[in-house]
């Protein structure tokens, strides 16, 4: 077939890629398919996604419209953020947060636990108070907070059904501006990490983890709280715009304005611009969440090996995350923070380190992106038995798993 993901590092399996472009056609290719998994903007790096020797649905066709309600705004699960924002806050509302980059679709981000930054801002997921699904047997439902099941359907790994629309609450519409600050000393994120991540709404450190400091603090402020620094903790105001990346030569007119310029939030919570391949492009991406409380912890862990993947690494970043109690979401059952690792294109070397940076975490109860490379099986979800249970009710044949899922899910 020849398709692959974002990243190019996997060619899917499935037999055929079919691209409906309505509800029906959706429920069509369900019925007929004897297995099958819908597509996004294919930012998965691992198999997730894939149905060997099934049937692939490339969403992106699926047109179904943007609608703004009272405190909410339904979307087509194949939207990407950046396509409605702009609309959203011409119309005076805002999304409590987003990801870092814009180019992502609304249905994948949510189905894999996916987040932006801010120790109380929970993930992108927790913003969903709707979902309409293509159940294994063509059937269109409509799932809302007020059924039990709910929190079981949001994180919902691709394994339950086809989204095709999902309901997210708005906030009001606010301004940002974003200050980076260079050269963070590490003794100041043991001695003062909740300081930091308290210092603005959104916070990204980022690192090679080898360096004797950290490189870049990314401060994102709404602009109606926000305190002037002339520094933070020994970290210095950037003297111009940054790009995370720097090291590999990325300009920084890629990312979103710098240099305390006010903004509305869709175009400073994320880093990356929508008109720009975000980050690097040519990369590989893994991400470990931990309890806040281990923290400062485990960054010293990762430290230890920082002369270990330093030498494959594009830049890490840190960030912290509020809890939610979805059932598969990284972030289930308490605030975690997020290290995050964006790799060079060099997949058995990254395999190599992947098991080495799972047992230095191993201790904290990390547990990895869903849909980014990692080594071991996930644990640590106390209500996995029930997302099993509601797998076997809405897809009683596993028309909807593969054997990604079989092996880090369903305990094949």
């Amino acid at each position: 077939m020849g398709e692959s993901n974002w990243a190019g590092n996997l060619t899917y399996g499935a037999d055929a890629v079919t691209t409906p472009r309505t509800v029906a056609e959706v429920q069509e290719a369900v019925v007929a398919a004897a297995h099958v998994k819908a597509l996004g903007s294919r930012h998965c790096f691992n198999a997730i996604a894939d149905s060997p020797g099934g049937v692939l649905l490339d969403l992106h066709a699926l047109d179904a419209g943007v609608e703004i309600g009272d405190g909410t705004v339904t979307v087509g699960g194949s939207a990407r953020y950046g396509d409605f924002a702009q609309q959203l806050h011409n119309a005076g509302f805002a999304l409590p947060n987003l990801a870092s980059l814009p180019h992502i679709t609304v249905a994948g981000s949510v189905a894999t636990g996916t987040h932006g930054s801010g120790r109380r801002q929970p993930g992108l997921a927790a913003a969903v108070s709707g979902i309409e699904l293509v159940t294994a047997d063509g059937e269109l439902r409509t799932f809302t907070r007020a059924d039990a099941e709910f929190p079981g359907l949001v994180v919902g790994l691709g394994a339950l059904g086809v989204v095709t629309r999902l309901t997210l609450d708005v906030v009001p519409a606010f301004d940002v501006r974003q200050d980076v600050f260079d050269g963070l000393p590490w003794d100041a994120v043991d001695r003062h990490f909740d300081e930091i991540e308290d210092a603005g709404y959104s916070v990204s450190m980022f690192t090679n983890w080898a360096n004797g400091t950290i490189d870049q603090v990314w401060l994102k402020s709404r602009v109606d709280d926000f305190t002037e620094r002339a520094s933070l903790f020994g970290a210095v105001p950037a003297d111009g715009p940054r790009h995370p990346a720097h090291a590999a030569g990325i300009p920084a007119g890629n990312c979103t304005p710098q240099q305390g310029v006010p903004g509305p939030w869709h175009e400073r919570l994320p880093h990356f611009a929508l008109a720009f391949t975000p980050s690097v492009g040519d990369e590989l991406q893994s991400e470990y969440f931990v309890p806040y409380e281990h923290a400062a912890a485990a960054v010293r862990a990762v430290r230890e090996i920082g002369a270990l993947v330093a030498p494959l690494l594009l830049v890490s970043e840190i960030r912290a995350i509020a809890g939610d109690e979805l059932w598969l979401s990284p972030c289930h059952g308490g605030d975690r923070v997020a290290l995050h690792f964006t790799w060079q294109p060099r997949q058995p070397e990254v395999e190599a380190v992947l098991p080495v940076l799972e047992e230095r975490l191993a201790p904290f109860g990390a547990r990895p992106h869903w849909g980014k490379l990692f080594h071991g099986v996930p644990s640590g979800y106390p209500r996995l038995a029930d997302f099993r249970a509601l797998a076997e009710t809405l897809d009683p044949r596993g028309k909807f798993r593969n054997p990604f899922l079989r092996r880090h899910v369903f305990g094949g």
